[in-house]
């Protein structure tokens, strides 16, 4: 089954492909491996208040765009201690619309900690949520959610992942947090237990079970 994944981030397009790799018989292609260039129509297209919306805009916009089924995603972190935020606004956070990649992650983290530097640990709550989405041309339209329960530490650790995961400590089994950031941990774990994992994952059940049912359709 082809799909384009509506990503030019090669850190969240190797880490979904992971996730999906035994989820399904999926043919996964990026924005960059069709060689779309970016448009600056797509920066207008993520201006909803919710996950989900940005997720099926940037997904709707792809399929009519290139006439293919389109997965996407909108993630982000919400921070107790921030009342939810940055939420929707997790990439843009540090609000350096100057800096991309790696730049813009410690832009990202530097901000977080700032605005924690007095919060004690009992406050430091935070979790992630995904709401992937599946869209094709003929309209269909799959969304799954993922969520991802942990805090946030005092400073970064761990050279794994990209984005907020230095800073994240996850839940172990018994509800307590880990000593390890997100960044520790190997990439199985992390697709194991992650926000992304879980609302693929979930999507992917989903799309097996449409094509099951509508023979022909992606």
């Amino acid at each position: 089954m082809r799909l384009l994944l509506a990503t030019r981030s090669p850190h969240k397009a190797s880490e979904v492909r992971e996730i999906l790799a035994t989820a399904g018989d999926f043919d996964l292609v990026s924005l960059t491996n069709l060689g779309l260039q970016a448009s600056p129509e797509e920066d207008d297209l993520e201006h909803f208040e919710s996950f989900r919306e940005n997720a099926l805009a940037k997904a709707r916009y792809f399929a009519a765009k290139t006439e293919l089924p389109v997965l996407a995603d909108d993630s982000g972190l919400r921070v107790d201690a921030l009342g939810g935020d940055p939420g929707v606004r997790t990439k843009r956070f540090s609000g350096r619309d100057d800096l991309t990649g790696q730049d813009l992650d410690d832009a990202n983290n530097a901000l977080l900690l700032e605005k924690l530097q007095d919060v004690p640990d009992p406050q430091r709550g935070a979790h992630y949520v995904c709401a992937a989405v599946l869209v094709t041309p003929a309209g269909v339209e799959l969304t799954a959610v993922g969520t991802f329960v942990g805090g946030i530490a005092h400073e970064p650790s761990g050279s794994g992942g990209f984005g907020y995961d230095p800073l994240f400590r996850p839940l172990d089994d018994d509800g307590r947090l880990t000593h390890r950031t997100v960044a520790e941990l190997s990439p199985e774990e992390k697709n194991r237990l992650s926000h992304r994992g879980k609302a693929f994952r979930a999507l992917a059940a989903r799309i097996q079970g449409f094509v099951q049912l509508s023979p022909g359709q992606p």
